[in-house]
Parts: structure tokens; sequence; C-alpha cells
């Protein structure tokens, strides 16, 4: 498989194992958001609801532990002291961690409404 291929699987792959991180630590809403070709930017969004800012950090710290045992580290990340949105960068993929008033007054979905998009919950995961 060519290097590309292989860095868009992975990236893939990653940005569903941190939308199951979100999805342990109860998160709703989940969804992954392909931007491949449409972004250039990222290729893919994950974006998920946290009922509180505890509950939003504790998504992010989960979501980061998670994934640094794949050897992934997120490149930039913010947000995290007030909880409301967090923004967890890893290049390849970002992820959005809303409070739902915020999620709602932004609605990243409208603006990607059209793309591909996978939702994570517990109906269609099994851990």
């Amino acid at each position: 498989m060519p290097s590309a291929e292989r860095s868009i699987l992975e990236a893939k792959i990653a940005a569903k194992k941190a939308a199951i991180a979100a999805l342990e630590r109860k998160a709703e809403h989940i969804e992954i958001y392909d931007l491949r070709g449409i972004s250039s930017v990222t290729d893919y969004f994950v974006i998920c609801t946290g009922s509180t800012d505890v509950q939003c950090k504790a998504i992010q710290n989960h979501i980061a532990v998670e994934l640094k045992k794949e050897a992934v580290y997120a490149y930039h990340v913010e947000g995290v002291t007030s909880g409301r949105w967090i923004l967890m960068d890893y290049v390849d993929f970002v992820v959005h961690i809303f409070q739902p008033a915020v999620r709602e007054f932004y609605g990243l979905e409208r603006i990607w409404g059209d793309v591909e998009c996978e939702e994570i919950n517990e109906d269609n995961y099994e851990s």
C-alpha cells in the first residue's frame, strides 16, 4: 500500500479511536466527518458533546491517553481551561468537544453537512 494511502487509513483509524474514547467517557452525538478533498486543513473532524466543562475535560483527557497508547499525539490543544469548546488538533484529524449550547451556536455540522458522516454511539459500537 502506498504511503499516502496508508497515512489516510491511519488517520481514519485514529479518528475513530478518538471517537470511541469519547464514547467511553459518555460523550453524546459523536460524529466523524470525512473532509478529504474538501478541506485543505485536515482530513477528518470528530465532533462530540459533553454536558459540562468537567465532562468535556474528562473526554479530552481520555482521548489523549488512549491515542498516546498508539503513539498518536496532538499537535495543538486549546480550550481546556474553559471546557466549553475543546479543540484537539492532530493535523490529519481534529477533535471538537463541545458543551451543548456552544455546539449549537457554532453549528459545524451545518458547514460540513454535505460530507460523509459516521455516527458513533452505543448501538453501533461494542467495547
